[in-house]
């Protein structure tokens, strides 16, 4: 009988939703957990692959970008989204946001080496004046706040592969300076932050990633090789290509930064992210012209002044704090990469 009345009243349930025509979409039921959050650098490569995961999750974000190297067609998806919100704006200048905040995520930044050499000065104030900022918006709103650093910390690595506890080899005056070395000041701001004002800081080293939404003409080897695959043009590979890097697909950065996000508050990094598989940049040369059928041939050239010969990291932290490792092969993501960047050049020729 119990069982009975209690089918009876479910149905009536669903009766009732039904003739009203009510879902959880025309409801608009706000989710336990939904948290207001900034991303800043939003339209990049990284920070915009952060925004769909926030948005997909629940959350309310406002994406700040003064699309210096990122594009809004990166978050045309997330345009008209009624938990999305874009501004257009440069960090390095002092500002505040409307409405309170919960999270801070921070990607701001010039990344690849044409891009943040174009104007190392923009590059260095964006990574420190930037910094500064969003830590002073942080500590306003009492928002747990995510750095995007980066394997740049370690420069030219004496260790090999790359721990949390080396402290680096960088030229402080190099061409590359500019970039590494304000990133440092980043970590440092982060810290001394964390340590006068009790900020919650999380600090993640990023190492080379790669995935739809780069941009096609930045200047790093994975999309350097794909573009140039794909157009039939030489394979510039600089140096001998037996130095090594590892490469990260971006859905497996995200779920690294998610979980970073999500750690306990005394767990503050720096924490390296990344795939520690490791491959010469000879062998993703040759795996690219198989992947694309191309008929590109290789050629040689110098290579740039202070270019580390390797890099991978050690991921023994991440994998004990986050529980997080990588699941995506390189074969795997270049596949998806491939699929994107054949899909841009196309839009390109008309």
């Amino acid at each position: 009988m119990k069982k009975t009345k209690s089918k009876f009243l479910i149905l009536f349930i669903l009766t009732i939703f039904s003739f009203l025509n009510l879902s959880a979409d025309n409801l608009k039921i706000k989710p336990l957990e939904q948290k207001n959050i900034l991303v800043t650098g939003g339209a990049g490569f990284l920070g915009s692959h952060m925004c769909l995961r926030l948005v997909e999750e629940g959350h309310r974000v406002i994406c700040i970008d003064n699309l210096y190297t990122g594009s809004t067609d990166n978050i045309n998806n997330l345009l008209n989204h009624p938990n999305f919100r874009f501004i257009e704006l440069d960090i390095t200048e002092p500002f505040d946001i409307d409405e309170s905040l919960d999270e801070i995520y921070n990607f701001a930044s010039p990344a690849s080496p044409p891009h943040y050499q174009k104007d190392p000065i923009i590059t260095f104030k964006t990574n420190v004046l930037g910094s500064i900022n969003l830590l002073e918006i942080a500590r306003k709103n009492n928002a747990k706040i995510f750095q995007a650093s980066t394997s740049e910390v370690y420069g030219d690595p004496i260790y090999h592969p790359q721990k949390e506890t080396d402290w680096g080899n960088v030229n402080p005056i190099g061409v590359r300076a500019c970039y590494d070395e304000s990133k440092r000041g980043a970590e440092t701001l982060f810290f001394d932050y964390h340590r006068k004002y009790g900020i919650k800081i999380k600090v993640g080293r990023i190492f080379n990633t790669y995935g739809p939404n780069m941009d096609i003409k930045d200047g790093r080897v994975v999309s350097n090789f794909i573009t140039q695959a794909l157009k039939g043009d030489p394979i510039t590979i600089y140096g001998t290509g037996y130095q090594t890097r590892s490469f990260c697909y971006v859905d497996d950065l995200i779920d690294a930064i998610v979980a970073l996000m999500q750690s306990e508050d005394s767990f503050i990094g720096p924490v390296n992210i990344g795939n520690s598989t490791e491959f010469t940049i000879d062998a993703l040369a040759d795996k690219v012209i198989e992947m694309t059928e191309s008929n590109s041939k290789i050629i040689q050239l110098p290579l740039p002044l202070d270019d580390p010969k390797q890099r991978r990291p050690n991921l023994s932290l991440a994998n004990a704090k986050l529980n997080w490792q990588p699941k995506i092969e390189l074969e795997e993501g270049l596949k998806k990469t491939i699929t994107y960047f054949e899909e841009k050049l196309i839009l390109e020729t008309y």
